[in-house]
């Protein structure tokens, strides 16, 4: 569920912005975790995130390049910043801009200002430019979010490319089904409706769908939509999809796949934040959203024996948020000292073992669904001239 956070931070500007979380307690937890005393905490509505999301649609990974590259070349941050909104043609993110050289000009921090800006600006690159303001690095802290990102889009590009497919295959077939049940399957219908149980059983079947179509095919066709819509609108809704994310993670195979996806992601981004500088404690609570509600309390369990003093490799063992693999580099990383460039090393090794799953895995279930759909609309056809092929054996 979404809810919507206010609250003072450090400074004492009042913050706004959007959390997921199981319930309000949950919500409050996180904001906390931010560093952010709660003034309220108020869940949303399914409509108004969407509307707001649409409104402030900005494009952070092209800022922060853009930004980058205009405080390499030795321009001023507020000139930097000046110079991307005059050039910006879109009048929300130019709004956004504006509004940030304001809080700029008024005194306040970058990251203060971005704070103020919740929706636009998330947690994680906020804290990634908080800490860089302590160490005078702001260029170091935006190059470490650009790479973080990249890599973030070409693990989902991979996912995404690998799905179009099958996407397309599966739209094929349901149109070339329907088109057949829907317009070829009535004129059938009409010319075998005197053989009575003359036909065989999945034909005369076949047949009285196409006789209910052909008497009722407007109706029909107007409550298919209809469920198609209501469908499609329950599927975009928050419970529906953490549901169907708990039913992949029982699937043999697929569940460990769905882990080790998530995993990636949880130590890329907190690899980022203990690079930035970034404290463990403060940085596990900024990445719990990033995890599915399954693992949430396994990071609480980690957290907490964190806080107790215990070492972050023995805290992910014994909270299920590990690997054998990941454990041994955990365990160097600690020893080594370098413990952001370990879980980013670990990310990696899980973003090349999820490329090579999802590459069998494509290969594998293409031509098995190419054969699934092969079958369902051979079959039709085959049920269709079926009362043909008896005829003329019987002819015959």
């Amino acid at each position: 569920m979404l809810y919507r956070v206010r609250g003072v931070g450090h400074d004492g500007a009042v913050v706004a912005f959007d959390v997921h979380a199981q319930d309000e307690s949950e919500a409050h937890e996180q904001a906390r975790l931010r560093g952010l005393a709660v003034l309220s905490v108020q869940r949303e509505t399914t409509w108004r995130p969407r509307l707001r999301s649409r409104r402030a649609r900005f494009p952070l990974l092209l800022f922060s390049q853009e930004l980058l590259a205009l405080l390499q070349s030795g321009i001023s941050l507020m000139e930097a910043i000046q110079t991307l909104a005059e050039k910006e043609q879109r009048a929300e993110v130019r709004e956004i801009l504006g509004r940030l050289m304001e809080r700029l000009r008024e005194g306040h921090a970058l990251s203060a200002a971005m704070q103020q800006d919740g929706a636009v600006f998330p947690a994680l690159y906020v804290a990634l430019i908080r800490a860089s303001e302590r160490t005078g690095d702001l260029t170091a802290a935006l190059s470490r979010y650009i790479a973080y990102q990249s890599q973030i889009d070409v693990l989902r590009k991979k996912l995404i490319a690998a799905g179009i497919y099958p996407a397309v295959l599966i739209g094929v077939g349901l149109l070339v089904t329907l088109f057949l049940l829907g317009y070829v399957v009535p004129r059938f219908s009409q010319i075998y409706e005197g053989m009575g149980n003359d036909l065989p059983w999945l034909s005369r079947v076949l047949m009285h769908w196409g006789q209910f179509v052909a008497q009722h095919g407007a109706a029909a066709g107007v409550a298919a939509v209809a469920l198609l819509a209501l469908g499609g609108r329950q599927l975009m809704q928050p419970r529906t999809l953490e549901q169907i994310g708990r039913q992949l993670w029982r699937v043999p195979g697929v569940g460990e796949r769905v882990r080790i996806y998530q995993l990636a992601r949880f130590y890329r981004t907190l690899g980022m934040l203990l690079r930035g500088g970034i404290a463990i404690v403060p940085a596990l609570g900024m990445v719990v959203g990033l995890l599915p509600a399954t693992l949430r309390p396994a990071l609480a369990l980690a957290t907490g024996l964190v806080r107790e003093g215990r070492s972050l490799s023995e805290a992910m063992e014994r909270a299920g948020l590990t690997t054998s693999v990941a454990l041994r580099m955990l365990r160097v990383g600690e020893r080594s000292g370098r413990m952001g460039d370990m879980m980013e090393r670990i990310a990696a090794f899980y973003d090349e073992e999820m490329a090579r799953w999802v590459e069998w895995f494509t290969r594998l279930f293409e031509p098995l669904l190419m054969t699934v759909i092969g079958v369902l609309i051979g079959g039709i056809v085959l049920l269709l001239y079926l009362p043909i092929f008896e005829l003329a054996g019987n002819i015959q």
